[in-house]
């Protein structure tokens, strides 16, 4: 905390975020004009766009080192919805199908799983692709693995798979900062906990696992506007996701260290 201010200051900041973040949650009428054009009665993505991502994909597939059959490059998140804001990502999604690497071997599938978010975690930090000012984030994904999002488009193949609707779908601001508050007043007391010398790595790990199935359940239930999923979208934009990763890095590293 800023010691210049006042703790009624911090909170009124705090707040104030939040209700901006809050906000970007509330559809548009249109899709996002960097990335879509429209035709006709349906969008296409602008080519230049395309053309782009696919370079963006076969440079994360040549950095993944290993010969993978590409199933399909789809785009989908907030940029391929009507829910786009200053806050969305270009989430790339590079399909293989997990049952063609041997996952029939015990644990490799773990094994797998973690190679691949190391390659996309390293990836994404180590390059600064952006279409206009969105950041470009690369995942791989089991082409096996159902579809939850409402709009789903195939830049390998140029069409949608899933196309979004444009429809009037009711936000309650409050509803989501108070499902997002739970999480937020644990992730601080956890942060106040960890500063006393308590032992908190189980509690993170914990609380970590809650908020995978509170999403989860989210987008199985109501789909990628469900509260649940837009408390979740609210943690990260807000940084108390990353609060949560930093803490439990920042003890590991400290367990792992010579001081002096």
């Amino acid at each position: 905390m800023n010691p210049e201010k006042s703790l009624v200051d911090e909170l009124i900041e705090d707040n104030d975020v939040n209700q901006t973040i809050v906000k970007s949650f509330h559809l548009k009428d249109e899709l996002c004009p960097d990335v879509w054009k429209k035709t006709g009665e349906t969008y296409k993505m602008i080519e230049n766009v395309r053309t782009k991502l696919l370079n963006a994909s076969d440079n994360f597939f040549d950095y993944l080192g290993v010969d993978f059959f590409i199933y399909d490059v789809i785009l989908t998140g907030s940029l391929a919805n009507y829910n786009w804001s200053e806050y969305s990502d270009v989430d790339l999604h590079i399909l293989l199908n997990f049952d063609e690497i041997g996952t029939e071997i015990p644990k490799f599938k773990k094994i797998m799983d973690q190679f691949f978010k190391s390659k996309k975690n390293n990836w994404n930090t180590n390059r600064n692709v952006k279409i206009k000012q969105y950041e470009v984030e690369v995942y791989v994904q089991d082409s096996n693995e159902v579809h939850l999002s409402s709009g789903v488009y195939s830049v390998l193949n140029d069409k949608w798979l899933v196309e979004p609707v444009l429809g009037k779908v009711g936000i309650d601001d409050n509803i989501i900062l108070h499902k997002s508050e739970e999480f937020i007043d644990k992730i601080d007391d956890l942060i106040e906990k960890n500063s006393d010398g308590t032992n908190v790595i189980p509690e993170i790990d914990d609380l970590r696992s809650k908020l995978k199935k509170f999403r989860q359940s989210g987008l199985e239930t109501g789909g990628e506007y469900s509260y649940e999923n837009l408390a979740f979208k609210l943690l990260r934009r807000n940084g108390y996701i990353g609060k949560l990763l930093k803490l439990k890095r920042d003890i590991i590293d400290k367990k792992l260290s010579v001081t002096q």
